[in-house]
């Protein structure tokens, strides 16, 4: 019998990584995980969820003798493991996220291992602002919003020419790249890079840009991203649910399951080799619904507190196209009511998960991140 093929995925003790895990391990293939179990998503200890039947190594993907121990043997690499949310030492963004892909294709190169393709996960967020456009005037790309524009509540994206209100258009992957915070910033150069050097060196790689993906397993041990999981602790503690701005923001919401079948797609189509794509729902939501929809499944009364808080640099909208992706025969199969009530059912079962949302927030504040 020919010996299943073997796949290493960094991060894969976390939220999508784990996830990817159980369905490769589902599918026949021998699975490695490299992760370094680091706080905040994790508390140094391998989680109870983690699959048994993977192979795993606790390291750090910015250390190349762990990446030389982890390669050894692999025919396929979902490079997930990153650096992530907003934090204030900043290089630890380029030392996690670039330096770690750069590592991988070294090591690689420097031993002649034989890696059939290069799984890389990268983010909307590298899209900033995003595209937008005006009725008069036609497409524009938008500045970030000043602190000066988010403090008189301005939160619309209006026309730099005639101040007129624009509508956001869907990111396509051949959009211009404005990011505009250091994860974004280091996101877009470990795309690049790796492109690089797989084109060049004959390595198969192709980048994944995920939109915001829900479901069980998401960390409840930060909360500096993910409406999902702050509406969630805040609904089943029976806490109002604040909204930042003014709820209206656009996002794209992807169930993690959808997205773990689009990596399985990836896994074996040649098609998708040297290839950047966009990961969503392509489905517009306003916040303010997504919340709505939280306290529906959790049964409380929906009742929004407007504090007119906001974060600097975080767009107002951040919505998806997904056709370049869906050309390859998948599409999403799961509601936002899918992703609300796996979530809900899942952090239920943590109730130290409001001990850490009230952290997060404290030094949210004391960083002057939120404001």
């Amino acid at each position: 019998m020919k010996q299943k093929e073997l796949v290493l995925v960094t991060g894969g003790a976390g939220f999508i990584g784990s996830h990817l895990v159980d369905a490769l391990i589902a599918h026949g293939y021998r699975v490695r995980v490299l992760d370094n179990l680091s706080p905040p998503t994790h508390n140094s200890k391998l989680p109870d969820w983690f699959n048994k039947k993977a192979e795993f190594i606790k390291g750090d993907v910015s250390l190349k003798k762990d990446w030389h121990g982890a390669l050894i043997g692999v025919d396929y690499v979902f490079h997930l493991a990153a650096y992530m949310d907003y934090h204030l030492d900043f290089s630890k963004y380029f030392v996690t996220n670039v330096s770690s892909t750069a590592l991988l294709y070294e090591t690689i190169v420097e031993y002649k291992l034989v890696v059939k393709k290069i799984i890389i996960a990268s983010s909307q967020s590298i899209y900033g602002e995003g595209k937008y456009v005006c009725g008069k005037h036609g497409v524009f790309y938008a500045s970030p919003r000043t602190e000066s524009q988010l403090r008189k509540h301005l939160w619309d994206i209006r026309c730099p020419r005639d101040n007129k209100l624009a509508k956001a258009l869907p990111q396509e992957e051949t959009d211009q790249l404005h990011p505009q915070i250091p994860y974004a910033i280091a996101k877009a150069a470990a795309e690049q890079l790796g492109l690089t050097l797989g084109s060049t060196y004959w390595i198969p790689t192709v980048v994944l840009r995920y939109s915001i993906v829900q479901g069980s397993r998401q960390s409840f041990r930060h909360f500096y991203s993910g409406a999902l999981r702050d509406f969630c602790v805040r609904a089943l503690n029976r806490l109002p649910i604040v909204m930042q701005e003014d709820g209206q923001q656009k996002r794209d919401f992807v169930n993690i399951h959808d997205v773990t079948d689009a990596h399985l797609l990836v896994l074996q189509n040649k098609n998708t080799d040297y290839q950047v794509f966009n990961l969503g729902s392509g489905i517009e939501t306003r916040v303010i619904e997504l919340a709505k929809m939280v306290c529906e499944v959790a049964g409380t009364t929906f009742t929004p507190e407007m504090r007119e808080e906001f974060r600097i640099n975080s767009p107002h909208n951040a919505i998806m196209n997904i056709d370049k992706f869906k050309a390859l025969g998948w599409k999403p199969k799961r509601s936002l009511e899918n992703s609300v009530r796996e979530y809900a059912t899942w952090v239920r079962n943590y109730p130290e998960a409001l001990r850490f949302w009230r952290k997060t927030y404290k030094n949210m504040r004391k960083e002057n991140i939120l404001k």
